[in-house]
């Protein structure tokens, strides 16, 4: 996470914290966290890029899908974090994107943000 600017939508004040803390702890360079969808419709996140975002599936009891879309259209790497089970469906829309499961453990999210940052590997085409 050294220099990594991370964008925290978690409405949980506690977590936020703790994750915004851990994030730190491994050398981000900047920490947002935003804990309403209305806070994140307001286009805080489209005015500032992102290197991840760590993206709660519910914020206040509505859906951030749609804001994690947007993230990715920005081409924002994410992490999905949830407590609520059995949202296969919702998000297959977003293939390759790692989802804890909460509880997770702290080595956990950090695992899962380093391979989100990691850039993708391209593949040679035989017309190379």
């Amino acid at each position: 996470m050294d220099g990594a600017r991370i964008l925290v939508l978690e409405d949980e004040f506690l977590i936020a914290m703790d994750v915004e803390q851990l994030c730190r702890d491994h050398g981000a360079a900047e920490v947002s966290v935003l804990r309403r969808v209305e806070e994140a419709e307001a286009g805080q996140f489209e005015t500032r890029r992102f290197d991840v975002a760590i993206v709660d599936l519910m914020l206040g009891g509505s859906s951030s899908l749609p804001l994690a879309s947007k993230l990715r259209d920005h081409g924002v790497p994410l992490v999905f974090a949830s407590g609520y089970p059995g949202l296969d469906q919702e998000l297959s829309a977003f293939p390759g994107v790692q989802i804890l499961a909460k509880p997770y453990l702290s080595g956990d999210l950090v695992s899962a943000v380093a391979q989100a940052m990691r850039p993708t590997a391209t593949v040679p085409s035989d017309r190379d």
